[in-house]
């Protein structure tokens, strides 16, 4: 490398260059980790301020006729072999 270094300043410089690399990557995996985290703490605070939500007391339901019934079955056979 450098004629005028000595063989353990530059085994230093590399050792030193590796650990600033796993430093940095650590850091930037820590980082991007707590800001997921706060990311999931604030939305489960925004989450508590919405009021709660009520449906219908019951579930509609709508009466199918006998071909509507059939042409229902057809299609449920269709996705079920995988057509599309």
């Amino acid at each position: 490398m450098f004629q005028n270094v000595s063989i353990l300043q530059q085994a230093g410089v590399a050792v030193l260059a590796v650990a600033t690399a796993a430093w940095a990557v650590g850091l930037v995996r820590m980082l991007r980790r707590d800001q997921v985290d706060a990311d999931v703490l604030r939305r489960s605070r925004a989450l508590g301020v919405l009021p709660a939500q009520s449906g219908p007391p019951r579930a509609e339901t709508v009466e199918l006729t006998a071909d509507e019934r059939a042409a229902f079955a057809v299609l449920v056979r269709q996705f079920g072999n995988g057509r599309s």
